[in-house]
C-alpha cells in the first residue's frame, strides 16, 4: 500500500516538470508568433507610410507650379477649399511620418522585448527545473526515511508480539507445575519430590527470562512506533508544504517578471498606437477648423482680388458729342416736359409693380435656395455605425447597407437635389432678368426725377388718389367683385394667376379698364390680387406712417364704441381724399365680411390679408408684436366702418353701396360666376312678359330651388312667382308666399 502511494507521488512530480517545461514551451512559442506579427505589421506600416509619401509627392508636385502654390508660399491667404486642400496633402505627409516612426517602435523596440522575455523565460525554467529537482529529491528522502520508520516499527512490534506469547507460555508451564507441586500425594518419592522442585524452579528462571525479553522488545515497539508516527507526521507536513506551498513558488519563479514585462512590451505598442492617434486628430482638428472655415462670400472676395484685372468694373460711358453737341443733359423745356412727366409716372408705376413681382420672386428664390443648402448641408456624414464592431460580420454588412450610404438612397437624394436646383437656377434667372430691367428703368427714373425735380415724386397709383376721388382700379375691382365674387371662398387669401394679374395691372396702367365687360371672364381671385397689388404699390401707404404708433395704441381700450371713436379722431387728420378712398374701401369690406359662413372671410381673416398692405409695419418695430395689432386695429375698421367714417352729409365724395350692376346699383348677394354655373341652363322660372314694364311678371319655376341665403327665395317646380325688376343677368327681386327676396332665372 505504501509503496503504490509512493509510486503515484513519483509520478506526479514527474508529470510537474513536463507541465512547467509545456507552459515554458507555450510562452516562448506565444512570444515567437508575437515577434513574427510585430516584424510583419512593421513592414505593413512602413509600406503604408512610402504609399502615403509617395502619393502625397504625386500631388504636391501636380500644385507646385499653380499660382494658388506661389500665393501659399507668398502669404499662405488662400481660398478655404484650397487650403483643406493642402492640410489633407500636409495630413498625409504627417501620417506618412507617424507610420514610419510606428514601423521603427515596433521592430527595434517591442520585438527586442518580446525576444529578451523569451530568454529570460527559458533561463527562469532552468533554474526553476534546478531548485524543483531538489526539493523533490529532498521529498523522496523523507518518503525513504518513514519507510525505513515503518518497518522498523512493524519489526519490533513483531518481535514483541513473539516475546509475548512465550511469556505466557512459560506462565502457562508455571503455573500447570506448581498444580502438580501441591497435590497431597504420599506415595510419591522423596527424591521424585526433589526433582519437581527443580523443574519448579527451572519454570521460575525460563518466565524470568522470557519476561525480561518481552520487556525489552516491548520498549523497542513502543519507541520505533512513536518514531514513526513522528516521523509520519513530519512527512505529511512535508507534502503538504510541497503542494500547497513550494510548487505555487516555483511556478512563481518561472513566472518571474514575464507578465510584467510582457505588460510593458505591450503597453510601448498601446502607447505608440495612441500617439499615432493623438497625432492624427492633431491633423484632423487642424483640417477640421479649416473645414469650419469654408467660407463662400470671403473667398468669393480672394478670388475677385486674385484676377483684379478680369473683375474690376470698367470705367463709366462718358457723353460723346456730336457735331459740336455738347449738351449733356435732359432738356425738359414746355413743348417735352409733359412728355417727360407722363413717362416719369409710368416708370415709377412700371418700377412698383417690377419691383413687387421680383421681391416675390426673390423670396422663392431664396427660399428655394434655403431648401437646396438643407440638402447638401444635411449632417449624412457621420459614419460611427460602420465602425461598430461585433463577433458577426453579417451585422455590419447590414448595418451598412440599411443606412444612407445604400445606392438606392443616395441616387434618389441626389435626383432631388438636381430637380431643386434646377427649379434654384430658373428663379434665378427670372430674378436677374427682372433685377436688370429694374436697374435700367430706375436709372431713367432717378434721372427724370432730377430733371424734374422734387415736386413730382409719387407713382402713378399714389397720384390718382389725390387727384380722383376713387381711382378706377379700386373702384372697377371692388364693382367686379361685388358682382361675381361676394361669396368666393377664399377671396383675398388665395392667391390668383400672376399671369393674369399681371395683364389686368398693365391694362390698368394703359388707361384701359379690362373689367368693365358685362361678362365674369375673369378668375375672382385674380381680380382680388390686383386690388391689394394696388394698395402694396404706393410709395405711401394708405394709412400714414406717422400715425402708426397712435393707431395701434387703440388696442388697449376695450370698449369697441370707443375704440371706433379714437380711431376716427386719428383718421380725421388725413387728406379728405385719402379719407373718401379708406371710407368706400372698408364699407365694401364689411359687406364682404356680411357673407363669411360662405366666402370663409370674417373680419378678422379680412384684416390679416390688408393689415400688411394698408398698414405696414415701420422697420423700427418689431415686427411681429405689432403685426397682431395692426389686425385688431383693422378687424375693428371694418365692423365698425360706418361709426369712424364720417357720411355723405360730412365728407363729399362716392359712397360704396351693395347693389352693383354695370354702372348701375343693385342687390347682388349671391353673383359668384362658379355658383351660377350650377344652376340648369334652362333658366329657374319660365316669365310671361307684360307690355307694360312697369308691371310685376308671373312666372313658373321650372324646378326645385332651395335658398342659400335669407335674400333668396326657396321654391318647388311649378310654383308661381312674381317678378318685380332685373337685379342681374341670372338675379331678380321678387316675391313668393308673401316673401320678398331674390329669384334666379
Amino acid at each position: 500500500m505504501f509503496g503504490c502511494f509512493c509510486s503515484e507521488i513519483r509520478a506526479q512530480l514527474v508529470e510537474q516538470q513536463k507541465c512547467l517545461e509545456q507552459q515554458t514551451d507555450m510562452r516562448v512559442q506565444l512570444l515567437q508568433d508575437l515577434q513574427d506579427f510585430f516584424r510583419k505589421k512593421s513592414e505593413i506600416e512602413m509600406e503604408y507610410s512610402r504609399n502615403l509619401e509617395k502619393l502625397a509627392e504625386r500631388f504636391m508636385a501636380k500644385t507646385r507650379s499653380t499660382k494658388d502654390h506661389q500665393q501659399y508660399k507668398k502669404d499662405q491667404n488662400l481660398l478655404s477649399p484650397v487650403n483643406c486642400w493642402y492640410l489633407l496633402l500636409n495630413q498625409v505627409r504627417r501620417e506618412s511620418k507617424d507610420h514610419a516612426t510606428l514601423s521603427d517602435i515596433y521592430l527595434n523596440n517591442v520585438i527586442m522585448r518580446f525576444m529578451q522575455i523569451s530568454e529570460d523565460s527559458t533561463r527562469l525554467l532552468k533554474k526553476s527545473k534546478e531548485i524543483t529537482f531538489q526539493l523533490q529529491e529532498d521529498l523522496m528522502k523523507v518518503l525513504n526515511e518513514l519507510y525505513t520508520v515503518m518497518k522498523t516499527y512493524h519489526m519490533y512490534h513483531t518481535e514483541s508480539i513473539s516475546a509475548e506469547s512465550k511469556l505466557k507460555e512459560a506462565e502457562k508451564q508455571e503455573e500447570k507445575q506448581i498444580g502438580r507441586v501441591g497435590d497431597p500425594v504420599f506415595h510419591i518419592r522423596l527424591e521424585d519430590r526433589h526433582q519437581r522442585r527443580s523443574s519448579v524452579k527451572k519454570i521460575e528462571k525460563m518466565k524470568e527470562k522470557r519476561q525480561a525479553k518481552y520487556s525489552e522488545n516491548k520498549l523497542k515497539s513502543i519507541k520505533a512506533r512513536n518514531e514513526y508516527l513522528l516521523m509520519l507526521e513530519a512527512s505529511n507536513a512535508s507534502i503538504f508544504k510541497y503542494y500547497i506551498h513550494d510548487l505555487s513558488d516555483l511556478i512563481d519563479c518561472c513566472d518571474l517578471g514575464y507578465h510584467a514585462s510582457l505588460n510593458r512590451a505591450l503597453r510601448t505598442y498601446l502607447s505608440a498606437e495612441y500617439n499615432l492617434e493623438t497625432s492624427r486628430h492633431e491633423g484632423l482638428d487642424i483640417i477640421e477648423n479649416a473645414v469650419d472655415s469654408l467660407d463662400p462670400r470671403s473667398d468669393r472676395q480672394r478670388f475677385m482680388e486674385m484676377y483684379p484685372t478680369a473683375f474690376c468694373p470698367p470705367v463709366k460711358f462718358e457723353f460723346q458729342p456730336h457735331m459740336g453737341d455738347e449738351v449733356c443733359l435732359i432738356t425738359a423745356q414746355p413743348p417735352v416736359q409733359a412728355e417727360l412727366l407722363l413717362r416719369f409716372q409710368q416708370l415709377q408705376s412700371r418700377l412698383a409693380t417690377l419691383k413687387i413681382e421680383n421681391e416675390e420672386i426673390k423670396k422663392t428664390s431664396e427660399a428655394t435656395l434655403t431648401t437646396v443648402q438643407d440638402m447638401v448641408t444635411i449632417e449624412d456624414y457621420d459614419v460611427s455605425e460602420c465602425f461598430h464592431h461585433s463577433r458577426s460580420t453579417e451585422s455590419v454588412k447590414s448595418t451598412v447597407s440599411e443606412t444612407y450610404l445604400s445606392k438606392p438612397s443616395i441616387a434618389k437624394r441626389r435626383a432631388n437635389q438636381q430637380e431643386t436646383e434646377q427649379f434654384y437656377f430658373m428663379k434665378f434667372h427670372e430674378y436677374l432678368e427682372g433685377s436688370n430691367l429694374i436697374t435700367k428703368l430706375q436709372a431713367k427714373h432717378d434721372l427724370l426725377k432730377r430733371t424734374l425735380g422734387d415736386g413730382i415724386t409719387d407713382c402713378l397709383a399714389h397720384i390718382l388718389i389725390y387727384c380722383q376721388s376713387i381711382p378706377r382700379v379700386v373702384e372697377s375691382c371692388i364693382r367686379f367683385i361685388n358682382l361675381y365674387g361676394l361669396q368666393h371662398q377664399g377671396i383675398f387669401r388665395v392667391s390668383g394667376s400672376q399671369v393674369e394679374v399681371n395683364d389686368i395691372k398693365n391694362s390698368f396702367e394703359r388707361g384701359n379698364d379690362p373689367l368693365t365687360d358685362e361678362e365674369n371672364n375673369h378668375d375672382i381671385n385674380s381680380v382680388a390680387g390686383v386690388l391689394k397689388l394696388y394698395f402694396r404699390c404706393l410709395e405711401n401707404p394708405l394709412f400714414p406712417k406717422e400715425r402708426f404708433s397712435d393707431l395701434i395704441s387703440c388696442v388697449r381700450i376695450d370698449n369697441l364704441y370707443e375704440r371706433s371713436l379714437y380711431i376716427r379722431k386719428i383718421l380725421l387728420t388725413v387728406p379728405r381724399s385719402v379719407l373718401v378712398v379708406m371710407r368706400y374701401l372698408f364699407a365694401f369690406l364689411n359687406h364682404l365680411s356680411q357673407y363669411s359662413d360662405e366666402n370663409m372671410m370674417d373680419p378678422y381673416n379680412l384684416a390679416i390679408c390688408f393689415g400688411p398692405t394698408l398698414m405696414p409695419t415701420p422697420e423700427t418695430q418689431d415686427q411681429v408684436s405689432c403685426q397682431a395689432h395692426v389686425n385688431e386695429v383693422i378687424k375693428t375698421i371694418i365692423i365698425h366702418h360706418e361709426t369712424i367714417f364720417p357720411d355723405a352729409k360730412e365728407l363729399d365724395g362716392p359712397m360704396y353701396e351693395k347693389c352693383m350692376a354695370g354702372g348701375d346699383y343693385c342687390e347682388s348677394p349671391y353673383s359668384e360666376h362658379g355658383a351660377l354655373e350650377e344652376v340648369d341652363q334652362d333658366g329657374g322660372a319660365e316669365t310671361h312678359t307684360s307690355e307694360d314694364e312697369g308691371e310685376p311678371i308671373e312666372a313658373i319655376a321650372k324646378f326645385d330651388y332651395v335658398g342659400r341665403s335669407a335674400r333668396e327665395l326657396s321654391f318647388k317646380k311649378g310654383a308661381s312667382l312674381l317678378l318685380y325688376q332685373r337685379a342681374s343677368d341670372d338675379w331678380w327681386e321678387g316675391r313668393h308666399n308673401g316673401i320678398d327676396g331674390l329669384t334666379i332665372t
